[in-house]
């Protein structure tokens, strides 16, 4: 059975790689998700295959890249940030604007949306994996607990060591510090999701915080995530349906034509 697909967006991400599939309406109507390949040309020939294959179109459809390895989708019509795609993926969800929080693997973005969808204001973390979810992956595997996993264990005490370093190798030797210290597990990693959320915290005060307060990416999974920004912001989190899909699915809507009216990317973007 085919899917009625008219476009699509492919978010090449450093952690994994989504491709969304839109209807002439710009619903997603079909998607596909998979952790991201050494060879990205490979990977997006095969995604863009089972595209083509769920909607019966043999022909190329439209396509807009986003993410960290967007200039590799040689297939795209356009390649777009992801500043831009998320927020008009958020917007397309939930009709107003507000303050997007992304936590990627490689970088964490806060967005300002204004009314109309526009982006209005950004800051980004990209020099530093210590407020990214690669932070959180690389501690998961030293404290040796499923990266599924961490937000449940986090939240499973009231108990937090506070982790001072700003590095991600300084907070890893830290982390071996604590544990050979006799530190139980799940403190240390309360202390490590309090630390990466005061960074982006810090950086949603550089942006403005305009209620309401969203999350997309794949971090937003997380539930320890969502709580511990809702302490640090005394603002309640809002999340999409699909928050990893967010950036796919601006970039399918790009891609169909639409947005481009309504949607303005910030300066330096394109």
């Amino acid at each position: 059975m085919t899917v009625d697909i008219c476009a699509l967006g492919i978010d090449v991400g450093s952690t994994t790689v989504k491709i969304v599939g839109v209807d002439a309406a710009g619903n997603l109507a079909w998607h596909f998700l998979d952790q991201a390949g050494p060879r990205v040309e490979d990977q997006v020939d095969e995604f863009l295959a089972r595209a083509r294959q769920a909607a019966g179109k043999p022909d190329n459809l439209p396509l807009v890249a986003t993410g960290y390895g967007r200039g590799l989708v040689h297939q795209a019509t356009r390649k777009v940030t992801e500043i831009t795609c998320h927020a008009r993926g958020i917007y397309r969800e939930f009709q107003h604007g507000g303050t997007l929080v992304d936590i990627g693997g490689q970088d964490s973005k806060v967005i300002g949306i204004g009314p109309k969808g526009d982006v209005v204001d950004f800051a980004m973390n990209d020099k530093c994996a210590a407020g990214t979810g690669r932070f959180l992956e690389n501690s998961a595997r030293h404290l040796r607990v499923p990266l599924e996993r961490i937000g449940s264990v986090a939240l499973s005490t009231t108990e937090e060591v506070v982790i001072s370093s700003t590095c991600t190798v300084f907070a890893e030797s830290e982390i071996i510090s604590l544990i050979a210290h006799g530190v139980a597990v799940e403190p240390i990693l309360r202390g490590l999701h309090r630390s990466l959320i005061k960074r982006i915290v810090a950086m949603v005060r550089t942006v403005g915080l305009v209620s309401p307060l969203m999350l997309s990416g794949g971090v937003a999974q997380n539930p320890a995530i969502c709580r511990m920004l809702e302490e640090e912001t005394e603002s309640k989190v809002i999340l999409p349906r699909e928050p990893q899909l967010m950036g796919a699915h601006g970039a399918a809507l790009m891609a169909l034509g639409m947005g481009w009216s309504v949607l303005t990317p910030a300066s330096g973007e394109t």
